[in-house]
């Protein structure tokens, strides 16, 4: 209900915070006649309320005009100058304008404001056209806090992953993709995550005082509503509908831009970040660098870093950096998604439960890729790099095997078909191309989440040595043998063809398991791949050309982990996780900046950490300590990586190069100059270039690497 309150009655007393008045005055007898000579109306017919800058010729009361002004206003330097943003030019001033409560900085355009109530204005600042701006004093500005006498119904939480909360995260300025999945996954520690709450409440005074914020450099033109909103530096608002509880994070060098349509409420958007043409955000975290557009709808998720959403529904979902929802015939619910992820047209992700209530949930590790109009069955994990084909997946899958080809089956009622490390296989070129594509693509200037690029990572090898054990006893289980028979036979057979059947792959019909000999001796090669490269760059750091008895012994030294997590799309130990945990809860770790301390101290140690899981996976294909391999081991060693690494370079020439002589690919161009005109020549491109340089450089120093153990 609408209250009514006698003007003639109202108490024009105001408190006013004596750090504010610093510097500031009274108006003279003669501005306040010049202010009300330009048709200005104070609700303190004396004026006493306002204030402006004390310094010489700091306020000139000519360029405020048509403008109602109550509470209290303070005022920087306002003087004769034009603020300039593109192709917007404005004199400084206020105009037709109802003001009050407003702390403004110097030299700020304040043109066409409806109404603005309890804002602090940095300088430079431009409000122009702007229906109505307004803070209340118990605004949280999309943090998950309570300010004093709320309820604890009143806090703002996100229901990540899950439809049915039991994810429920709270929002607060600095999280980052790490903070969602510690705190939405390891939700079997009550007293961890009674903590969680305590670290985002830290430092939250509970004062009924809070007041909005416009930082220095900030543009809002021609918006509708904008309440309870913290606006950073040089953040540009261009016709949003409208902005609620909001904290909207930018800098002179990670701009935020927010355009036509845009309605945001409840949340945190990042630096650098792009929100346009009828975007919808309702209880959302969304990282830096990332994009929001085109009639999107991002409701309670938390996006990670570098990722683009446009056109999508996306709903209760933890998404980690690089991902890419294109298409307005795609929806994504209740996921975990861990991040260089492409979702295709077509693909509806989620809300096909086999429960009573919307409680399923899709968890997908890093490089996720449904294929067009794919649809799963809540509960369904899938491995990293998981290539899916086109297809209704009718039953919940679990896929264990990393770089995989996952195709359906001819009917929704038998076995789906699974080819194990099929981008190593047959598209060499897409998986060696991700490291760079992500680097390149990461344009965060301050970059707080550790993010690993690279596809061949602790976390993958992990998921390979597991992929490779499973291998083996299906194998074993095929050919009717022991474990250690079923590997001879593998290794004594490479060209042998036969399937396997994996009965957990799809609940019901299981998965069909193809060429698991060539994925068994792939996966091997890419394993030794992954660990020679890393002791090569060990040693690199070290000044030595060669791995030597002494750099071993060094590596030794290293604290071995065996065990990896995806934290926010940062790869840490899973007994790292376990301590942070153990600090947070005895109270060493404060705050959530500490536990990113941690992070950090964690990313410090990642390449001593690698280097030791390095030497260890070795060890482990060859079940000896590397001090006891034999010449012929290295040998083994030496030319599956050089297979490896020129396979790499062949194959992503060749797929690049297909580009160019394909008949269906040629077709459309007249000739061949002016294909090259529209695609470039394959002979400039950069990435090739730069490829077959490294791996001329690799494959050198795979050769020398091992020369000091060889006895």
């Amino acid at each position: 209900m609408v209250k009514v309150e006698l003007f003639e009655e109202k108490d024009k007393s105001v408190n006013i915070p004596q750090e504010l008045l610093k510097g500031k005055r009274h108006l003279t007898s003669a501005e306040i006649e010049i202010l009300e000579k330009n048709d200005n109306f104070c609700e303190d017919p004396q004026w006493t309320n306002f204030y402006v800058d004390d310094s010489e010729n700091g306020f000139d009361p000519s360029l405020i005009a048509l403008s109602t002004f109550s509470g209290f206003v303070i005022l920087g330097r306002l003087r004769k100058a034009t603020l300039t943003y593109n192709d917007l030019h404005l004199n400084c001033g206020i105009q037709r304008s109802r003001v009050s409560n407003v702390v403004a900085g110097d030299d700020v355009v304040i043109r066409n404001v409806s109404y603005l109530d309890n804002y602090r204005l940095g300088n430079r600042v431009i409000l122009f056209n702007i229906q109505e701006m307004c803070c209340t004093n118990h605004s949280k500005f999309g943090n998950g806090i309570l300010k004093e006498g709320e309820p604890e119904s009143n806090r703002i939480w996100i229901g990540v992953a899950n439809e049915n909360d039991g994810r429920s995260i709270l929002p607060f300025e600095s999280m980052i993709p790490a903070d969602a999945y510690i705190w939405s996954h390891f939700r079997d520690d009550s007293e961890l995550l009674k903590r969680f709450v305590e670290l985002t409440e830290h430092g939250n005074t509970k004062q009924l005082n809070t007041f909005g914020i416009v930082d220095d450099d900030a543009v809002i033109k021609n918006s509708n509503i904008i309440k309870d909103t913290k606006v950073g530096k040089s953040a540009y608002i261009k016709g949003a509908f409208k902005l609620k509880n909001i904290t909207i994070l930018s800098s002179e060098q990670e701009v935020t831009q927010i355009g036509e349509g845009v309605e945001m409420v409840n949340g945190i958007l990042g630096y650098g970040c792009r929100v346009f043409y009828q975007a919808i955000a309702v209880r959302f975290v969304i990282g830096r660098n990332c994009q929001v557009k085109y009639g999107a709808r991002l409701l309670n998720s938390v996006l990670g870093d570098n990722s683009t959403i446009s056109c999508c529904e996306v709903l209760n979902n933890l998404i980690f950096p690089f991902h890419e929802q294109h298409h307005n015939s795609s929806f994504l619910i209740a996921t975990t998604v861990m991040g260089q992820s492409n979702i295709a047209s077509g693909a509806t992700i989620g809300s096909n439960h086999n429960s009573r209530s919307p409680d399923g949930e899709i968890f997908a590790k890093r490089g996720f890729w449904p294929g067009l109009c794919s649809d799963f069955k809540h509960n369904s994990k899938f491995a990293s790099f998981c290539l899916i084909s086109k297809g209704s997946y009718q039953n919940e899958l679990d896929i264990p095997y990393p770089f995989a080809l996952v195709s359906p089956g001819e009917r929704t009622d038998e076995a789906i078909s699974i080819i194990p490390a099929f981008w190593f296989m047959y598209d060499m070129f897409a998986i060696t191309r991700n490291k760079n594509k992500f680097v390149k693509r990461d344009k965060r200037k301050v970059k707080i989440q550790n993010i690993e690029y690279d596809p061949m990572a602790p976390d993958t090898m992990q998921e390979i040595m597991s992929a490779i054990e499973r291998i083996i006893t299906l194998t074993a289980e095929y050919l009717k043998v022991d474990y250690q028979s079923a590997k001879d036979y593998m290794h004594q057979h490479p060209d042998s063809q036969f399937s396997l059947f994996d009965s957990t792959c799809q609940k019901k019909y299981g998965a069909e398991i193809l060429k698991p000999v060539k994925a068994y001796k792939m996966y091997r090669k890419i394993v030794k791949y992954f660990a020679t490269r890393e002791l090569i760059d060990y040693c690199k750091m070290l000044n030595e050309k060669k791995l030597s008895l002494e750099v071993i012994q060094e590596i030794r030294k290293c604290q071995l982990f065996c065990e990896w997590e995806n934290v926010g799309g940062q790869i840490i130990p899973s007994v790292k996780l376990q301590e942070l945990f153990s600090l947070i809860k005895t109270g060493a770790i404060q705050t959530w900046n500490e536990v990113h301390d941690f992070y950090n101290q964690c990313e410090a140690y990642y390449n001593q950490w690698k280097v030791r899981y390095a030497l260890y996976l070795l060890e482990q294909l060859y079940s000896r300590p590397i001090e006891e391999f034999s010449a012929i081991l290295y040998r083994d060693i030496i030319d599956d990586v050089i297979v490896v690494a020129n396979d790499i370079y062949e194959a992503s020439l060749k797929s690049r190069e297909k580009d160019y002589t394909d008949y269906y690919r040629l077709m459309t161009y007249r000739n061949q100059k002016e294909m090259e005109a529209v695609l470039g020549s394959l002979s400039d491109n950069s990435f090739l270039i730069q490829l077959k340089t490294d791996t001329e450089v690799f494959v050198e120093d795979i050769k020398q690497i091992f020369e000091g153990l060889v006895k």
